[in-house]
């Protein structure tokens, strides 16, 4: 995610992300309705299996993008009395939805090829339907570019959901164009609703993977392991650091949260030790901005009871205070949480 220029403030860069975010989800409703409006008059014309499940996509489509807006819209929120967290894993949530809808569609889509296809039938009006297809992914390519320029600026999960989908239209109408030229042009009857199957399970696969980053991020998942080596690197040059422990972290929506143990010289005055917070916290900001740290500052040689000693990150790297198993060393570190 490509942060917005070192002198704005936390304030305005979260202004900034939150109308890049509506501009996107608003032109992706806009693209949807001018498809929903060309695709219902090309479904008639044509009377297309392939045709018919583009059409039940971009209907999809539009009603996702509205879920976006909506999300999006409730993350840009401030934290507030009820949410001390902020409304980030409204993204999440609205990405969910997204992925419910897609998969919907890909199993309606499946049932009405079948269908079709014992039927038998014939396409008509070729011509009509791939003229709207071809217009249909010029206007889903400029989409897409808006979308992908948000995604650099943002990190948006509700935003990279709906781009994932937008990119799979993109396939979808090269197989309506395929169906419809195989059926009429080339006389393979059976061409349409076979593509509508490769469609529907197209669909379905871009849904199981689009749903992995937003469980993710509602399950609270650890960053990935270079992530937070780059944490643990951007502060272990400090010399009156002498250990780190229990770092824990996540994100929600696009924000995201660390908190962690570092042991000090049990002789330091609080007020030196506050002083070495803020400079820890300082250098985290300036290499993570917008993430909230949360320090919690141990004496050297202090022990928990019945716990032993903690394992230093600093000298062991990310990752030693884990079992095989996965489950933390320190049972006391979920306790805390």
């Amino acid at each position: 995610m490509t942060e917005g220029p070192p002198t704005q403030s936390a304030h305005e860069r979260a202004a900034e992300r939150g109308n890049l975010t509506r501009s996107a989800a608003i032109a992706s409703m806009s693209v949807a309705l001018l498809l929903l409006a060309l695709k219902i008059y090309a479904a008639i014309q044509t009377g297309s299996t392939a045709m018919l499940g583009s059409l039940a996509d971009t209907a999809l489509d539009l009603v996702a993008s509205l879920v976006t807006l909506i999300g999006v819209w409730v993350a840009a929120i401030p934290a507030d009395n009820d949410h001390r967290f902020g409304h980030g894993k409204a993204e999440a949530l609205a990405a969910l939805v997204q992925v419910v809808l897609i998969s919907i569609s890909a199993v309606g889509l499946a049932a009405r090829a079948i269908s079709v296809w014992l039927g038998g039938g014939q396409v008509e009006e070729a011509g009509m339907g791939i003229t709207v297809s071809l217009i249909a992914m010029a206007a889903t390519v400029l989409l897409l570019a808006w979308q992908r320029h948000v995604i650099r600026r943002t990190g948006s999960i509700a935003i990279q959901t709906d781009h994932v989908h937008y990119q799979s239209d993109i396939l979808l109408n090269l197989g309506v164009i395929a169906a419809l030229a195989l059926d009429q042009y080339a006389g393979l009857t059976g061409a349409d609703p076979l593509f509508a199957l490769g469609i529907a399970g197209w669909l379905g696969w871009n849904a199981l993977a689009a749903s992995q980053h937003a469980i993710d991020n509602l399950m609270d998942r650890e960053w990935p392991p270079e992530k937070r080596q780059r944490l643990l690197d951007t502060i272990r040059d400090n010399p009156e650091l002498h250990g780190l422990h229990d770092l824990r972290t996540r994100t929600a929506g696009s924000r995201d949260f660390a908190q962690f143990h570092i042991t000090v010289d049990a002789n330091m005055t609080v007020a030196r030790a506050h002083d070495v917070m803020d400079e820890i916290e300082a250098k985290l900001l300036a290499e993570f901005p917008d993430t909230e740290f949360l320090i919690h500052t141990d004496p050297e040689g202090h022990v928990e009871p019945d716990v032993g000693v903690p394992v230093d990150l600093l000298t062991e790297g990310v990752g030693a205070d884990v079992k095989d198993d996965g489950t933390l060393i320190r049972p006391e570190a979920a306790r805390e949480a």
